[in-house]
């Protein structure tokens, strides 16, 4: 089978929030012999800035929604992993995931696996491959969700048991014989590169893989090579070359056009990350009084409370009462946050033989900690609800852009099943970003927006606006907040700057220390 011709610009695409300074700013490259000032020549790379557009709409989109996907296709061992794993170290992206088409196999019949121990199944046809199933995974993982993908042994000839969970890439990086071939997997790749080999190299490394991690035998690996792997390099991996922006001849060993891929990856990376940010900035720019916000909860300015708050922003007070104090504002918060549960009655008999009606909240309450300062709320929320169900997610900033970034999510297998109210914790809420990211990932496991309830200590008017920006629907429930100013209206009464005067400036509120109080790390 002959594979489907691409429209030249197939693959681009058309609704990218970033720009490319030029549309076909690719290698192009067919001799090993071409120095460097050629190639960005030929690559149209330019020093020159590259316009970074933001989404107009207030509905946030998170960056593992608009990933970089890479292909990289060529002949059974031409070096694409090695290709795929030297990008993967350079561009240094921890949220980067690497499809080998060897996992999507089709699943084989016990006639066909007795085929294939004796060498005799032909794996090298793409009908071979469930390339349909590539692309709904790709597809799926692009849309935000979490995605399982299959895990095929080829010392069994099948499909194993195992799967493996991805969730929240930023980078996909999609390598196979047959990675360049179906035209609706190239209209979402970005860079499309084909790693050309000579046949007797390929040899050599095929017979050195199969013999040494497949278990397979010299005479069996040969008729194999033989029979399957070479003619179908010819008649159908080879062409797959006409589908490429970068052709790499001598696979992983030209190291000039690799580099020069991986700048351009990187800078392609850089825009993304820039717009993220401008468009987190740009959220902060709503003035629709707060006090409209029905779903936005402040705690009273009572003398309990501002005493409190004295005790936990003196430097003097102590670990112990900070602790103290602490976990008796989070009590407070806690139980203005159950104002936003839905309740029924419930009756029951007392041992004296009463009837007692009451009510009981009718949702399940699950506590998500945004590590580690909604942590600090955990030992209240576990006094309120002994045996709540706790998720954790980490999410922290890059230390060269500021652009939040997810590390790790640990959620209960449960989330998004049935009736819940999902309390997220963060003690402070500055910027707001951490909070809208953390709220991006329980909407991707299937949480309604209306059954989040972010619960915060300190939080900037600036931080609950981009919230809001982003998420009307969230209910937002804060121990004190601040103001960004003379931009305030005077009688907006949810954000109630009274005598003290708070400002998003002061310290307090634009400095993280109560984690590390509480934890005793300052």
């Amino acid at each position: 089978m002959q594979p489907p011709q691409v429209p030249e610009r197939l693959g681009r695409r058309k609704s990218s929030r970033i720009v490319p300074a030029d549309a076909n700013s690719f290698i192009n490259l067919r001799s090993p012999s071409v120095d460097s000032v050629n190639l960005a020549e030929k690559a149209g790379f330019s020093s020159a800035v590259t316009e970074v557009s933001t989404p107009q709409s207030d509905n946030y989109i998170p960056p593992w929604t608009e990933p970089y996907i890479i292909g990289i296709a060529g002949i059974s061992g031409s070096g694409k992993t090695t290709v795929a794993q030297k990008i993967i170290q350079e561009i240094n992206q921890p949220w980067t995931v690497l499809l080998s088409l060897d996992n999507f196999y089709n699943p084989l019949s016990p006639a066909e696996r007795q085929q294939a121990f004796a060498c005799e199944f032909d794996f090298d046809v793409p009908e071979s491959l469930d390339l349909e199933m590539l692309f709904e995974t790709v597809k799926s993982i692009k849309e935000g969700r979490k995605t399982t993908i299959p895990v095929y042994s080829f010392e069994k000839h099948n499909r194993t048991d195992k799967s493996i969970t991805i969730y929240g890439a930023n980078v996909i990086i999609i390598e196979g014989i047959y990675a360049l071939f179906d035209p609706k997997l190239l209209a979402l790749m970005d860079t499309k590169i084909y790693v050309d080999t000579d046949l007797d190299v390929c040899l050599a490394r095929r017979l050195t893989r199969d013999i040494l991690h497949r278990k397979r035998d010299l005479a069996g690996a040969l008729k194999q090579w033989n029979a399957f792997v070479k003619p179908a390099a010819v008649k159908s991996v080879r062409p797959c070359m006409n589908n490429a922006d970068v052709i790499l001849p001598r696979g992983s060993d030209s190291s000039i056009a690799i580099n020069m891929i991986i700048q351009h990856i990187q800078k392609r990376l850089d825009l993304k990350s820039k717009a993220h940010l401008q468009y987190l900035k740009r959220l902060g720019c709503n003035t629709k009084p707060l006090s409209l916000y029905k779903n936005l909860s402040v705690l009273k300015k009572t003398n309990q409370n501002g005493g409190i708050h004295s005790i936990l922003c003196d430097s003097d007070t102590s670990r112990s009462d900070f602790i103290f104090y602490f976990n008796r504002i989070s009590l407070v918060l806690i139980n203005k946050a159950l104002d936003f549960l839905d309740y029924t009655l419930f009756t029951f008999q007392t041992p004296g033989g009463h009837t007692v009606s009451t009510v009981k909240p009718a949702d399940e309450v699950i506590a998500v900690s945004i590590i580690r300062s909604g942590d600090c709320f955990m030992a209240s929320i576990k006094k309120t609800f002994p045996e709540i169900s706790i998720g954790k997610l980490l999410i922290q900033s890059d230390t060269l852009t500021g652009e939040p970034q997810l590390h790790m999510e640990s959620l209960p297998k449960t989330m998004g099943c049935g009736s819940q109210k999902i309390f997220l914790f963060d003690a402070q809420l500055i910027s707001g970003a951490a909070s809208i990211m953390a709220t991006q990932v329980l909407l991707d496991h299937d949480v309604k927006i209306e059954n989040i309830v972010l619960v915060c200590y300190l939080s900037t008017e600036i931080g609950v606006r981009r919230v809001l920006s982003a998420f009307p629907g969230i209910n937002i429930v804060a121990g004190r907040m601040s103001s960004m100013g003379a931009e305030t209206s005077s009688d907006d009464e949810a954000v109630e700057e009274d005598k003290t005067g708070e400002l998003d400036t002061d310290w307090w509120f634009r400095n993280r220390f109560i984690d590390s109080r509480y934890f005793g790390t300052d």
